[in-house]
């Protein structure tokens, strides 16, 4: 169920990461962090789709552990995005939860499948 949640929370923050990305381009004439942004906001739902093949344990949580990596990257650049004025705080205090929450779902699901290879 918590592959699942991940996989759907994921997408939709990709979603948002799009439309996002296309307004920092087209109203704020921000070019340069928003494709940082739109790379690194995409590219977890990505790694999460592809964990759902890995070809092992070992590989399932390698693609896991990248998606939490790139999950804090782009915490990073909504950070530097909000605190440098070019993301209002409004926009920042709709899109940060959604990756903390990210953050923290796969956080979980790095350590758990690490937890449960050394049970076996």
């Amino acid at each position: 169920m918590e592959g699942n949640r991940v996989k759907e929370c994921s997408f939709m923050f990709a979603l948002r990461i799009v439309k996002l990305s296309q307004f920092l381009q087209e109203e704020k004439k921000e070019y340069v962090l928003s494709k940082q942004l739109l790379k690194s906001g995409t590219s977890i739902g990505a790694l999460v789709r592809e964990a759902e093949h890995a070809e092992s344990k070992a590989d399932f949580i390698h693609k896991m552990a990248i998606a939490l990596k790139e999950a804090n990257e782009t915490v990073y650049w909504i950070d530097l995005l909000h605190e440098s004025q070019i993301l209002e705080k409004k926009a920042f205090d709709s899109i940060n939860p959604d990756i903390i929450e990210l953050l923290k779902l796969l956080t979980s699901i790095v350590k758990s499948s690490k937890m449960n290879r050394l049970d076996t």
